[in-house]
């Protein structure tokens, strides 16, 4: 009888992330609204660009939706907002 054991510990690898500035006001800005398909998510979203819109002076939003929570948004989402939003915003819901 042999015997196998596993080790589920990984090596950690660190990786770097560019993060873009912040602008400085929302005002005139375009949002983009990544729905991760979670329960709400699409709701909370929604509320969230009201709020950017009505307080904040964004311009417009557009919201589309994931496939799956675990999955990244498709090339064509990130396309689109690259080319039609100055702000994302990704929400989870629960």
């Amino acid at each position: 009888m042999t015997i196998q054991i596993y080790d589920p510990t990984t090596e950690v690898k660190g990786r770097q992330i560019q993060y873009q500035n912040r602008p400085k006001s929302l005002k005139g800005l375009r949002i983009g609204l990544v729905d991760n398909t979670k329960h709400n998510s699409d709701q909370i979203l929604i509320r969230i660009a009201g709020i950017l819109e009505k307080e904040y002076g964004a311009k417009s939003h557009i919201i589309r939706k994931k496939k799956s929570a675990g999955a990244a948004p498709h090339q064509s989402i990130v396309d689109e907002f690259k080319s039609q939003c100055d702000v994302i915003v990704a929400g989870i819901g629960d």
